[in-house]
């Protein structure tokens, strides 16, 4: 297992920097650029469109007297309190004593919040991250209005709007819902590299000395895990650059549904799923890869799995809506739908024990559709059948120092693998 594993890692790394060097992977970096750039484009002119509607409404209830020296304040202070401050609504002139109901004001009307209560005591009433916001300059506009020692401001007793379990429910959901499509659409998009890097490899041979060198599996297993990290590059520099047009066209980034495992644990399940989605679609195109000797039979022959991941897809999709039922379970069990069902559990259940169990079963596939395709590629293509024994670990040390550089005698391994893709 030790020579595999480091036979694996000699693969990985002579793949990925011949990856990573090339020029057709700075153009496909390029290329998911342009709807980024269109987005951030398109950002910005929705946060100026945003800004060109004018503040947000405060709506308020008090007395006339209250009414009429708060509004006077507001007058005298326009401008003075940031573009964030509120604009006063009159809702209600209140009699001496009478009460107002602000949720039910916040219900009906298209306010930010509601301010009641006198000047001396204004309560404020409206989402928590709002009136946090907001307290501040209402007690100053108050302040004003009550003709009060700037140093000693009236307090703004604040009532935040809790959001309704059934809120936090469809929140998640979303999440869940753009999680699995975000991983659906990097998987598919992504995991044809590998399929291309092995028929590109059997069409000038290098495939072949390479496996006459070292384990079939370790060869496969180091290209699949180059692969990943090219991926993983590709995303990075995609995120960087919508970072980068976000913060210039100064809008911010929309608000997400917390998930219920948190942001935090959500963001390393969704990189461990992502590994796990790419690896298992990734070990299936190898082994296509490995049976295909044309472009034209990898088409053929990759349109059943494409097919069966979109399939896959819409039944973790479906299995959003059936919580605890035999659907859910289905896809969870399923190993190529498993990463999604279990991203979007993830947002929905707090619960983290489950996922040590779902990788655990995706790891165990991905091992198993390797071995599986390695044999096939063994016996189909090299025309050799299962060896009698163990390779004896001096002579494949011996092709990882070929491989590696470190052996001074020149033979066909190093020779195919000093070979530019």
């Amino acid at each position: 297992m030790r020579e595999t594993l480091r036979a694996a890692f000699v693969i990985a790394r002579r793949d990925f920097m011949a990856v990573i060097l090339s020029k057709a992977f700075i153009f496909f970096l390029i290329g998911p650029l342009f709807p980024i750039v269109i987005g951030g484009a398109a950002g910005a002119i929705g946060s100026t469109a945003h800004r060109n509607m004018g503040p947000p409404q405060l709506g308020v209830a008090m007395t006339q007297s209250d009414l009429s020296r708060l509004l006077a304040a507001d007058r005298a202070l326009e401008g003075k309190l940031g573009n964030d401050s509120p604009r006063l609504v009159v809702l209600e002139t209140l009699a001496p004593g009478a009460a107002f109901d602000a949720r039910g004001a916040l219900r009906s009307g298209n306010l930010a919040a509601v301010l009641t209560g006198s000047l001396e005591a204004p309560v404020l009433t409206g989402p928590a991250e709002r009136v946090k916001r907001w307290s501040g300059k209402i007690s100053v506009i108050a302040g004003r209005a009550a003709a009060a020692d700037p140093d000693d401001l009236p307090g703004v007793r604040t009532d935040p709007v809790n959001t309704s379990a059934a809120s936090v429910k469809s929140g998640q959901m979303v999440t869940a819902q753009a999680a699995q499509l975000g991983l659906f659409l990097l998987t598919v998009m992504l995991a044809g590299m590998v399929l291309s890097n092995l028929v590109e490899e059997k069409g000038n041979k290098i495939i072949e000395v390479l496996a006459a060198a070292i384990p079939m599996d370790a060869l496969f297993l180091g290209k699949l895990f180059a692969m990943l990290a090219v991926s993983l590059v590709a995303i990075a520099v995609w995120a960087a650059s919508w970072g980068v047009l976000v913060s210039i066209g100064g809008q911010p980034i929309p608000g997400i549904p917390v998930p219920a495992v948190g942001w935090p644990g959500f963001l390393l399940l969704a990189f461990l799923y992502f590994a796990m989605a790419y690896l298992l679609l990734g070990s299936a195109f190898l082994t296509i890869g490995g049976m295909a000797n044309t472009v034209r039979e990898v088409q053929t022959l990759s349109m059943p799995v494409t097919m069966g991941q979109l399939m896959v897809f819409f039944l973790a999709s479906y299995a959003l809506t059936q919580t605890g039922t035999v659907v859910e379970w289905l896809a969870i069990a399923l190993p190529f739908s498993s990463p999604y069902a279990m991203l979007a559990r993830a947002a929905q259940n707090s619960e983290l024990w489950p996922h040590a169990l779902a990788l655990a079963w995706q790891a165990l596939w991905v091992f198993l559709i390797i071995r599986g395709g390695a044999h096939l590629f063994r016996r189909t293509v090299m025309k050799s059948g299962p060896a009698r024994g163990a390779p004896r670990s001096s002579a494949i040390r011996k092709a990882l120092g070929r491989l590696t550089g470190t052996s001074r005698q020149k033979c066909p391994v190093k020779a195919a693998v000093d070979v530019p893709h």
